[in-house]
């Protein structure tokens, strides 16, 4: 069983930035999938960035060019970067990792508690 721990949230102006952090108790490296998803006010959990073991990397139409991605097999590691954040940039914002594929309806298998951001209007 892997778990997952956030870190790096918190409240931040618009234009600025944070960078969230995901620590799991095991290795990542056998697993494909890792990522990031959030949860608005009100608002279903979309995915936000996610990884793939060989490279691939997918980003939201609605991040895409602000928020990076990044992972760090031998750290067990998986960072996210925002820049520029909004407003509408605010929820919670989940780790996860699975077996994949990105077109499974299902991908992930582990998800992390979650870590609030908010972005005041």
């Amino acid at each position: 069983q892997v778990q997952l721990v956030e870190s790096g949230g918190g409240l931040v102006q618009a234009g600025g930035s944070l960078r969230l952090s995901c620590t799991a108790s095991q290795s990542i490296s056998n697993m494909n999938l890792v990522g990031w998803y959030r949860q608005g006010p009100g608002k279903e959990r979309e995915l936000v960035a996610q990884t793939s073991y060989s490279g691939t990397i997918n980003y939201a139409e609605s991040v895409k060019g602000r928020f990076t991605i990044s992972r760090d097999t031998a750290k067990n590691m998986v960072d996210l970067q925002m820049n520029g954040l909004k407003p509408e940039d605010t929820g919670v914002y989940y780790c996860a990792a699975g077996p994949g594929p990105f077109t499974s309806s299902a991908p992930y298998t582990y998800w992390g508690p979650g870590t609030q951001v908010t972005v005041p209007a």
